[in-house]
């Protein structure tokens, strides 16, 4: 475990990251995912990604367990609700999304599996959908799960791209080039050639 004078990269966890999210990762090479990292009402980040269907850009949240206080609770305690069958919800989105997209096919089987396979704590679906991504992408990423209690580090914010760098979109002759989406954008529409947006991405911002 690195020391509180270590400069890690410490990331929050999220539901399917953006694009830059996944290029400061990158950058990193090698990544913290801080399981502690305080949780307060206003946080939607950790289990929302936004990409873009027929219908134009689409958020996709995954509902969580109310909580009677909010205090002293993290990452580690968020837990998965079943209300509303999110589950076949999001992959209908995703599917109706990018099941035209030239990778779509390649990662569809365990991107479906994964959303159905019943987690109940937010930190381990992100975990796994994470793990998934960096796989099939082969990002040069190496991750950790830790605590960053007591270290005096803090997770990196990830702002939205002024200049979002452009790649092929297939709805863009219908609503032009939607920057900032997920990763699960990029990854269905490029493949293994997201790495070159995502070093784009760096050298742009």
């Amino acid at each position: 475990m690195s020391t509180a004078h270590d400069d890690y990269a410490a990331f929050s966890s999220m539901y399917a990251g953006p694009v830059q999210y996944y290029a400061r990762m990158v950058q990193a090479g090698e990544v913290v995912i801080a399981t502690d990292e305080p949780i307060t009402r206003r946080d939607k980040s950790h289990h929302r990604c936004d990409i873009i269907a027929t219908n134009g850009p689409q958020t996709l949240a995954i509902p969580i367990e109310k909580v009677t206080s909010w205090h002293g609770y993290s990452m580690k305690d968020v837990r998965i609700s079943e209300h509303g069958d999110w589950r076949v919800l999001h992959w209908r989105a995703i599917y109706s999304a990018y099941g035209k997209t030239p990778f779509f096919e390649f990662i569809a089987p365990e991107l479906e599996a994964l959303i159905n396979r019943g987690d109940h704590w937010l930190l381990d679906f992100n975990t796994a959908l994470h793990e998934l991504i960096v796989d099939f992408l082969d990002l040069p990423i190496v991750t950790r799960y830790e605590s960053i209690a007591g270290t005096g580090i803090t997770t990196r914010r990830i702002k939205p791209a002024e200049r979002p760098v452009p790649y092929h979109q297939i709805w863009a002759p219908k609503y032009g080039f939607a920057g900032n989406l997920s990763i699960l954008d990029l990854l269905m529409n490029k493949g293994r050639e997201a790495i070159f947006t995502l070093l784009d991405e760096l050298k742009n911002s």
